[in-house]
């Protein structure tokens, strides 16, 4: 068998029987398991093989960014043959076993041997090794036309890339300037307004969003408050706000009536709601004197009272219909007198609707016991505490809704 195996291979074919015969009882045998590398690049070698049995992989670059399969080798030819005409002995690739394997080992001092017995061998050597390079370099051109296609695909991808980061980074420029803009549509500043102090904050789900809350100076030591929430997000969402503020700011300084203000602004979107969007929102008016807080409630969250002991207070009257779909909505009205050192709360529901990543909700109950909790340390800087709270409880998870909270305390 062994013989057979000899006589197959091209390089050894015209070797006589005596010799062949002589080979296959001098020659060892050794055998390798799948993904050996038996081989390597560059090693130092003196020796070569003739594949009895299996498969081998040839590699180039094996173990790097550019390791690339030259060839798979099948019983019948030899591995190695490179180093012995090198002359520092260097192997030319890597040698990996593909399946089990059974090789002849030839070292360089029994191939010399050979060479002086039977120098044709040469002959035959060389025109293996001519196929074999013919081979490879036929394989090279067409692994270097592959890497043009693929350089030129890489190309134009590149630059489609770089067009759409310019696209990007312009949009971006732009929602930028959107943001600036909607954020100056809310007031810097609240009216001035002795022993009551205010307090908010908001934070878009994106670079825009539809929340929005307003402190209106009314005259007469009244304070009109609004927060509202624009169904849908993004840029679509603040123009909607930005036309709800701009109505609601107008007919605050026509009606001292929160539901009266809601209904005129509702008759005002519903000639130019296209989007079916609409909005929640509540609004009231404090008299400073008083501290008589009236509102009317637009499908919107109810306002919470904490009281300094940490009690809270809400009056829920009915739902109440949010602004913008329907022709005469009605709305929940209610009124509430603040006592010395109380706080109101108002907020929009992208707070309580946050979810951890469990994906539980914040929740209402979640709120009350902060706000309880925190009923002693109320004054300035309430709205970014709690929304500080609501970070630590998302984690990782992002913020999947606008949020907005509005405050103010009374200080004697």
């Amino acid at each position: 068998m062994k013989e057979e195996i000899i006589r197959s291979v091209p390089l050894l074919a015209s070797l006589p029987s005596t010799e062949i015969k002589y080979l296959a009882e001098s020659l060892r045998e050794c055998e390798y398991s799948p993904g050996t590398v038996f081989m390597k690049e560059g090693e130092l070698a003196n020796r070569f093989y003739i594949l009895l049995d299996g498969q081998v992989d040839i590699i180039k670059a094996y173990g790097t960014v550019d390791e690339r399969l030259l060839a798979v080798l099948r019983p019948g030819t030899f591995i190695g043959e490179m180093s012995l005409f090198n002359k520092q002995g260097l192997r030319s690739a890597s040698v990996r076993a593909r399946t089990p394997i059974k090789l002849l080992v030839m070292t360089r001092k029994e191939f010399d041997s050979l060479l002086h017995r039977h120098p044709m061998i040469a002959y035959d050597m060389v025109g293996v090794l001519s196929k074999r390079l013919n081979k490879s370099e036929n394989a090279t051109i067409r692994d270097l036309r592959q890497k043009n296609i693929q350089l030129t695909d890489a190309y134009q991808e590149l630059k489609d890339a770089q067009a759409q980061l310019v696209e990007k980074e312009k949009l971006e420029h732009e929602l930028e300037l959107a943001r600036s803009i909607q954020m100056s549509i809310l007031p810097r500043n609240p009216p001035d307004c002795p022993g009551y102090v205010f307090d908010a904050f908001i934070e878009p789900m994106r670079a825009v969003g539809g929340d929005f809350y307003d402190i209106i100076d009314l005259g007469e030591d009244r304070i009109g408050v609004a927060v509202g929430d624009v169904s849908d997000h993004g840029v679509p969402a603040a123009l909607f706000m930005a036309m709800t503020v701009t109505l609601l700011r107008a007919e605050a300084q026509r009606s001292i009536l929160p539901k009266e203000v809601f209904s005129r602004v509702n008759r005002q979107l519903l000639t130019t709601n296209d989007t079916n969007m609409f909005v929640t929102a509540l609004y009231g008016v404090l008299n400073c004197t008083t501290r008589e807080f009236k509102y009317a409630r637009a499908g919107h969250e109810l306002p919470i009272v904490i009281h300094q002991n940490g009690d809270l207070k809400q009056i829920l009257i009915s739902n109440g219909m949010p602004l913008g779909l329907f022709e005469d909505p009605t709305f929940d009205e209610g009124s509430l007198t603040l006592r010395d050192h109380d706080t109101l709360f108002l907020y929009t529901d992208g707070l309580t609707d946050a979810i951890d990543p469990g994906n539980v909700h914040f929740g209402k109950e979640r709120l009350h016991q902060i706000l309880r909790g925190n009923s002693q340390h109320l004054p300035g800087g309430l709205c970014q505490k709690i929304f500080s709270y609501v970070q630590a409880y998302r984690g990782e998870m992002p913020q999947f809704d606008d949020i907005t909270l509005l405050s103010l305390q009374v200080r004697p």
